[in-house]
């Protein structure tokens, strides 16, 4: 066996390096370099997948859409059944929906009967003069539940069977 002899400034340096376990500026920037180079790189080819997917599925999207319009004209012999409406049909289809749910709207703004509107207006002011006691606004409640009864009893608040009795 040889005993080496080393000089103390080597020996004091590679016990500073044991006591210290930071990583050297310049070993860390190096580090650092190839962690961002691998997780661009990793990105990219997470890019390159989803791009691939997105191409497959659009793929097939287009496919099976080809292959309902070849289905639907191929299978025209006035059977309605599985029949896919056109565009200009679904369009149709949405404005009608669309001034049915309109009309349903319309009756059912109460802005036009004031009473509901007022005797609303006096259960909250009621409640707010009286935040304690809530119980003495059992009058201005009482006349609200009333004025809401009459207008249930003109239809206003039952638009929804005139809604799905209507034509198509």
């Amino acid at each position: 066996l040889t005993h080496e002899k080393f000089s103390q400034d080597v020996v004091n340096q590679l016990s500073n390096r044991l006591e210290s376990p930071e990583t050297p500026p310049e070993r860390q920037s190096t580090l650092d370099t190839l962690i961002r180079s691998r997780i661009q790189s990793e990105l990219d080819h997470l890019k390159q997948e989803e791009e691939k997917v997105r191409q497959e599925i659009e793929s097939a999207l287009e496919k099976e859409n080809l292959d309902r319009e070849t289905g639907t004209t191929e299978s025209a012999d006035g059977a309605e059944a599985g029949r896919i409406p056109s565009s200009a049909e679904l369009m149709g289809d949405m404005e009608e929906i669309r001034s049915k749910v309109d009309r349903y709207q319309a009756r059912r703004d109460l802005s036009e009967h004031s009473e509901i509107k007022l005797t609303g207006e006096a259960v909250v002011s009621c409640y707010r003069a009286n935040p304690t006691t809530p119980l003495d606004c059992w009058r201005e409640v009482t006349q609200f539940k009333a004025s809401v009864a009459a207008v249930e009893q003109v239809g206003i608040l039952h638009p929804v069977l005139d809604f799905f009795n209507s034509p198509v």
